[in-house]
């Protein structure tokens, strides 16, 4: 089947989140609506003729996993990345927020502390704030690396760039650019961390995003292992969402954390669902794969109360699972194109900035940098942050935190001037600041529209 995802679907009206609470949240409803991690495109058809055929039953009562499902989870988690999963391994969850909930107090005691790497997802924070736990910032480092230029006879002092036409300046010039995890500073976390080696509150937990929401980055194996090293030798669980595991642009690959050995395995929690992949998540349907019993079952003794996936979630999951295949390889080409076209006319906005400037190799969020134009237009605080670790401001040596820009002026920009719902990048925690994510799971014209509205507002200033 070929999927038409140029097709414009007026979603007012439907009680979406996305769309229908524009006057409640923004105060006005003369927005264009890219931010909450939902898509404008329709689920897959297997999934709605799975419905179809379940809503013929007029009865809607208790429902539990059938093996069938099971069975769907274990075969996707082989097919897709050769992970032998067992059936005891896996809990369904109404939710990857809700098992995030359940997987920090499944490691930690009230008191202790947990890793996070903002700027990242924000239920991140909240999820370890309620759980009586102590947050630790290991915050991602913006990395742009330079790269060696030829230089030309006669041209000492000059670096040669584009077109060959001389420059002013060092010879090298910027190379690329994205976010890193910065091992030295977790590292120092572990070794300053309260009570360790003793038996007292320590670092428990550190939460992957993977990949990651916002800035997009899909893990190699080699930055998977080096973490997975650090957190095994300091005893360390790693819960990882890996909720974004399908949403793989321009032949990114994705791989499970708990792959990379058995005795990262048996310290990991990995969180999954259907529903950004197959725009599913009003179903509240995901689950939790957990080799390690003793850690499945205070999992499960965390989850108490939680409930479990309701009767259509159950049948939407496996549906999509099994036959979703065709559906994801035509969205994630989709996708690619969409964040190609992004990435080429935001070049020609001046003050904003795709990070990095190609688009992100996983998810379909745009990260954009917007602290020129904030600086250009006046945006700014007049303090200054420093860099704390533990639950404090952090100062990256650039366009975030401590980088001055007044976000909530820049967020009145993108909403009344712009007209474009997005999510401030400040509420992704450190790093974050002077950024605004960009949601493009929407038909290309709608890309094209808010492109236009930012032009048109930056230009008009």
């Amino acid at each position: 089947m070929r999927y038409d995802f140029d097709k414009v679907i007026d979603r007012r009206g439907t009680g979406s989140a996305k769309w229908d609470l524009n006057e409640e949240l923004f105060g006005t409803d003369d927005v264009l609506d890219m931010w909450v991690a939902d898509m404008d495109f329709p689920c897959p058809q297997p999934v709605i003729d799975a419905l179809r055929r379940r809503l013929e039953h007029p009865i809607f009562g208790y429902g539990f996993p059938p093996d069938s499902l099971y069975r769907a989870v274990m075969d996707r988690m082989d097919r897709f990345f050769g992970w032998k999963v067992e059936k005891e391994w896996i809990t369904f969850t109404p939710g990857v927020v809700s098992a995030l909930h359940a997987a920090v107090r499944a490691v930690a005691e009230v008191g202790d502390e947990i890793v996070i790497q903002p700027p990242v997802y924000y239920p991140f924070f909240r999820a370890v704030a309620d759980s009586g736990c102590q947050l630790v910032h290991n915050q991602l480092r913006l990395e742009e690396s330079r790269a060696r230029t030829r230089r030309e006879p006669g041209t000492e002092g000059t670096w040669t760039l584009n077109r060959g036409r001389p420059q002013t300046g060092p010879a090298d010039r910027p190379g690329p650019v994205r976010y890193v995890m910065d091992y030295d500073d977790l590292e120092e976390h572990f070794r300053t961390a309260p009570g360790f080696p003793g038996k007292s509150h320590r670092i428990r937990g550190l939460i992957l995003c993977s990949p990651h929401n916002p800035v997009g980055r899909v893990w190699s194996r080699e930055e998977l292992e080096r973490l997975a090293e650090i957190c095994l030798r300091n005893d360390c669980v790693i819960i990882s969402d890996e909720i974004h595991c399908d949403l793989l642009l321009g032949g990114s690959r994705h791989v499970p954390t708990a792959t990379l050995s058995p005795e990262v395995e048996a310290r990991t929690i990995t969180l999954m669902a259907p529903s950004k992949s197959f725009n599913l998540a009003g179903l509240s349907a995901s689950f939790a794969i957990i080799p390690d019993a003793g850690l499945r079952r205070r999992f499960e003794r965390a989850r108490t109360g939680q409930g479990g996936v309701n009767v259509l979630g159950l049948v939407a999951m496996e549906a999509a699972l099994r036959e979703g295949d065709e559906y994801l390889s035509q969205l994630n080409a989709y996708l690619t194109r969409n964040m190609r076209f992004f990435a080429g006319t935001l070049k020609d906005i001046p003050g904003v900035r795709l990070v990095p400037p190609e688009g992100p190799e996983g998810t379909y969020l745009a990260w954009v940098d917007m602290s020129g134009l904030a600086h250009e237009r006046g945006m700014v605080r007049p303090e200054k942050a420093g860099r704390q670790g533990r639950a404090g401001p952090t100062d990256p040596g650039g366009t975030g935190p401590g980088s001055a820009v007044d976000d909530e002026a820049l967020r009145r920009f993108m909403l009344h001037e712009a007209r474009i719902a997005t999510d401030p990048g400040y509420v992704f925690g450190p790093g974050g600041e002077g950024f605004h994510r960009f949601n493009l799971a929407c038909p290309r014209s709608v890309v094209e529209e808010a492109v236009a509205r930012l032009e048109r507002a930056v230009r008009a200033g």
